[in-house]
């Protein structure tokens, strides 16, 4: 629900896993990583990519890409800063402190958008994903990844079970695949293009939608 999740607490959490980030996180979501970034590579042009953190996945981006990337927490954008310099990224044009929900660009600023593992993070996920419609261009894409709930079975115990904490560590568990579906529904300018899958043992999905 709107308000389960408050943006302090997020930033205290990622300020908290920032110097580890990498370390816990980096095989974990590689996958997924990878996957988002091979289509935003598909599309090229300018990417936004929410979220950004510590910078893992910016120099697997092709250089041909021009790279945004925006994030909550100072900390996280610090190494991602310090990453760019140490390998010499010319095709990030910019790493800023920002709200997922208001983002600082203009309306149709960019072919793709690219949000690894966010949308549980934020406190308004409908109103954060109303906002990577509002700077895609007509003909863009929005590119998810992310765990996704299921309503009913083991996982969706597992989900409740570990809810508490995990919003304690900054994101939340019991998040259904039908909250997207009506959101997509209420927005009425994106489509549908993919659902699919991901490791490890498809708790996580890549999503894309395509702008109308």
């Amino acid at each position: 629900m709107v308000g389960d999740i408050d943006r302090d607490g997020v930033e205290k959490a990622y300020e908290r896993w920032a110097p580890i980030y990498d370390l816990v996180f980096g095989k974990v979501f590689e996958h997924g990583r990878q996957s988002t970034i091979a289509e935003a590579d598909r599309i090229g042009g300018r990417v936004l990519d929410v979220g950004v953190g510590t910078g893992l996945s910016l120099s697997d981006y092709s250089r041909n890409v021009r790279l945004c990337g925006v994030d909550i927490s100072e900390p996280m954008l610090r190494k991602a800063q310090q990453r760019v310099r140490a390998q010499g990224l010319a095709n990030v044009e910019t790493l800023a402190v920002m709200d997922a929900k208001n983002l600082a660009f203009r309306d149709a600023s960019f072919d793709a958008v690219v949000a690894q593992y966010v949308i549980t993070t934020v406190p308004d996920p409908e109103a954060t994903l109303d906002d990577f419609v509002r700077v895609l261009k007509p003909g863009g894409e929005l590119i998810l990844v992310n765990h996704v709930g299921v309503d009913s079975g083991p996982r969706r115990i597992l989900d409740l079970a570990v809810a508490p904490l995990a919003r304690r560590l900054g994101w939340r568990t019991e998040f259904p695949w039908e909250r997207l579906v009506k959101w997509a529904a209420r927005h009425g300018g994106v489509s549908l293009a993919e659902r699919r899958p991901m490791p490890p043992l498809g708790h996580f999905s890549l999503i894309r939608y395509h702008k109308n």
